[in-house]
Formats: C-alpha cells, sequence, structure tokens
C-alpha cells in the first residue's frame, strides 16, 4: 500500500520528483516495447483473428479505475434493448480456474474467475465468459448464443480484432503527468486516444454545452452515481441517506478508491474509510470492525465477500447516466458499425 500511495502521487500529483527522474528511463524503454508490439499488429508479425461476430472493445490507456465496468453494463443493457444477443468476454483477473475459457453465472465463485466477471454476470443478461485467452473466450461466448461481443478491459489485446473501440478517461485524473508506465500512469501514448471511434468521459462535474458536444462527434459523457445500498445479507435495499445517523465504515478495493469514499462523503455520510488494493482478495477480517457500524462496499468488493458478509454488510450500487443525445450518438455509431461488420462476414 506504501508503494501505491507513492505512484499515485507521482502520477497525479508529480511529486516527488526524484522518483520521477528515477523512473524515467523505464519508461522511455517501456514506450519503445510499446510501440514495436503495437507496429508489430499493424504489420501481421502479430495477428489479430477476427470471430464470426462484430467486436466491441473498451478500455483505457491508463491503470486504475475509470469507471470502464459500469459502462460495459450501460452498453449490454443497451445493445439487449435493441434484441442484441451479448456476450461479455474478459481476462478474469485474479481468477483461479483450472480450466478457460470459463462461462460466468452470478452464482460462480469469484476465486475461480475474478470479482469483475461475478459483477458482470449479476449485474446483466449478458453471456459472460471470462479466459486469458480473449479469442477462445469470444469464440466459447458466440458458442453460448452472443451475436455481438463486449470485450471488457480489451483495448490492449489486439490478438482479439476489433470493429469498434471505446476508450474510457476519468475526468478529473485525465492521464496524470502524461508519461507511461512505470513513471505515469499510461499503458499507450496520449496520442492512441486519436485511433479509437469512441471517447467517453467519467464523472464529469458539468453537462457538455452543445458547443462542446458538436466540437467532439466522437465523445460521450458519462455520470456515474451512487444509487442505493443493498444488504449482502438478506437482499433488503435501503437508501444512503439512511445511514446518516451515524459514522459507517467503508471498503473499497478498486482501482481509485478515493471516488468512492468521496461519493459516499458527498451523500453526507460519515465514513471511516479502508482502502484496499485493486482486485484485493477480501477475508472476513478485512470487513470485520470493532464496534456494530454499517460496514459499505462497492459491487466489485461484495461480490467476493458473500460468503462470510452478515447483517452489517452492504454493497452499494453505482448507476451510470447518459443522457439522451449522447445515448442517440453511441447507438448511430455502434449501428453502423455492427451493420457494417456483418455485411463483411
Amino acid at each position: 500500500m506504501a508503494l501505491d500511495r507513492h505512484m499515485q502521487r507521482l502520477w497525479y500529483e508529480r511529486r516527488p520528483v526524484w522518483l520521477l527522474i528515477l523512473l524515467l528511463p523505464l519508461s522511455m524503454l517501456f514506450a519503445l516495447v510499446v510501440a514495436v508490439r503495437r507496429a508489430a499488429y499493424r504489420v501481421g508479425v502479430f495477428r489479430s483473428i477476427r470471430v464470426p461476430c462484430p467486436v466491441v472493445v473498451t478500455g483505457n490507456i491508463t491503470v486504475g479505475g475509470t469507471g470502464k465496468t459500469p459502462l460495459v453494463i450501460w452498453l449490454a443493457d443497451l445493445l439487449q434493448s435493441q434484441g442484441r444477443r451479448v456476450g461479455i468476454v474478459l481476462r478474469g483477473y485474479g481468477g483461479e480456474s483450472r480450466q478457460w475459457p470459463r462461462q460466468v453465472l452470478a452464482e460462480t465463485p469469484s476465486s475461480e474467475v475474478g470479482d469483475e466477471a461475478v459483477l458482470l454476470a449479476t449485474r446483466t443478461a449478458a453471456v459472460v465468459v471470462a479466459g486469458p485467452d480473449r479469442v477462445a473466450a469470444a469464440l466459447h461466448a458466440i458458442e453460448l448464443g452472443a451475436d455481438v461481443l463486449l470485450s471488457d478491459d480489451g483495448l490492449q489485446h489486439y490478438r482479439l480484432a476489433r470493429d469498434f473501440e471505446i476508450a474510457v478517461m476519468d475526468e478529473y485524473r485525465g492521464l496524470g503527468n502524461g508519461w507511461l508506465l512505470p513513471a505515469g500512469p499510461l499503458r499507450e501514448p496520449a496520442s492512441r486516444l486519436r485511433a479509437v471511434d469512441l471517447i467517453a468521459t467519467t464523472r464529469r462535474s458539468n453537462p457538455q454545452s452543445g458547443h462542446e458536444a458538436a466540437a467532439a462527434p466522437n465523445r460521450i459523457t458519462v455520470r456515474a452515481h451512487l444509487q442505493h445500498a443493498v444488504s449482502l445479507a438478506t437482499g433488503e435495499v435501503r437508501a444512503l441517506e439512511s445511514f446518516r445517523s451515524g459514522a459507517v465504515h467503508a471498503i473499497a478495493g478498486i482501482g481509485n478508491p478515493g471516488a468512492f469514499f468521496a461519493a459516499l462523503e458527498q451523500a453526507g455520510l460519515r465514513v471511516d474509510a479502508r482502502a484496499l488494493p485493486d482486485h484485493a482478495i477480501l477475508t472476513a477480517a478485512d470487513i470485520t470492525f470493532a464496534d456494530d457500524s454499517p460496514v459499505l462496499m462497492t459491487e466489485k468488493d461484495a461480490v467476493k465477500c458473500r460468503g462470510f458478509a452478515d447483517a452489517r454488510h452492504w454493497a452499494v450500487r453505482l448507476h451510470t447516466d447518459i443522457d439522451a443525445a449522447d445515448t442517440a450518438k453511441v447507438s448511430a455509431l455502434l449501428e453502423r458499425v455492427l451493420r457494417s461488420a456483418a455485411e463483411k462476414r
């Protein structure tokens, strides 16, 4: 955790300067590796494999949380409302399954397929398939009935050919100090954003003006807000305002835990925050405190605690809101791409 705090300060506060200087040579080497790898796919040294249905990739060029998974949930719901049979493929980070690819259901243990996979299976009606080999996962999802695929966190996984790319950016963090790993938070250079089909900016404080929207036809605004809390023990649903009477404990093992804690405080809660590493494996000790105050956690953390949670533990539902104009923009872009992809196949 100490190392993580140092890196966060370096990437987003540009401190300490001595660490930035020390890491710059490694970032330059990483930039070279990224450029060579991308060029190898472009000229055919490495082969991208096209599967027999359209593929929409979502991802980011920074490490850490940008609100990508809530956007995938929104996209799945949008496509399903249009009559599409949606499949979601992802790596299954942290999963220890002995068999890949693996279909994921709401009741699948997160220890086997990863927390994000179980969350997606819980929150959507899509076919969810996890596996380190994205192509194999995609083919399995198609076998299970999918006619369009969403690849979660697949922007840098060039082996799976794609028809549409969406890059997700956090408005407040942006691209940090602009350097590639490890001196900065970038997985790829900022210029990579010019190649994607759509940029989704999350957690924007103010709506785009009409001028901004017209000037940025390939950008949308994603507003995410905490909606309500669901008891892990009973399924009871409570408004966040009902927790204002006393202090609450808050757990977050996500890429940007500070955003979760800040949102709880903005809802008027007094928060005792406990930040954990992204994808942290949780035990009963991690969510147990000396008092009986409520313990609020993200949905991604909650799927890892279902076996040992009690009446004190609550998962806070995150709601994604995209306005009508941006929804229409996404629908039009996707329809055009999906129609073109179908004609090519």
